[in-house]
């Protein structure tokens, strides 16, 4: 197992879930729900990433799992052209959709980094 390989693969999937994490948190608290309730519910839920890596890494010790990594980065790709081509089509500047475009591409490209970098270790 590759210890900076899969701190580099932690950080690309928990850096998109900080937002979604506080964006829950509102609309519980806007749905009613008690503050303390809202933190406990989001606490749990993020923990649910945390058991799902404890348990890759288990299973790891024992069966061939890197199979994973490229099948999480097409899921990465899946999410991010999902969320991008219903934006780039509501757009009326092409500048702004070439930009949008553009990000996506450089994110592609930092997967694809990674993985060239978790590759030659």
């Amino acid at each position: 197992m590759d210890i900076p390989l899969g701190v580099l693969a932690w950080l690309a999937a928990a850096a998109p879930g900080v937002p979604q994490v506080l964006g829950d948190y509102a609309v519980l608290l806007h749905g009613g729900w008690k503050k303390s309730h809202a933190l406990v519910f989001n606490f749990i839920s993020g923990l649910t990433f945390l058991v799902g890596g404890l348990i890759v890494y288990m299973v790891g010790q024992r069966l061939n799992v890197t199979w994973l990594v490229p099948f999480a980065a097409g899921n990465f790709i899946y999410i991010g052209a999902s969320d991008l081509l219903p934006e780039l089509k509501g757009q009326g500047h092409p500048l702004k959709a070439l930009g949008y475009f553009a990000a996506f591409l450089l994110g592609v490209g930092l997967l694809f980094a990674i993985g060239m970098l978790g590759h030659h270790h």
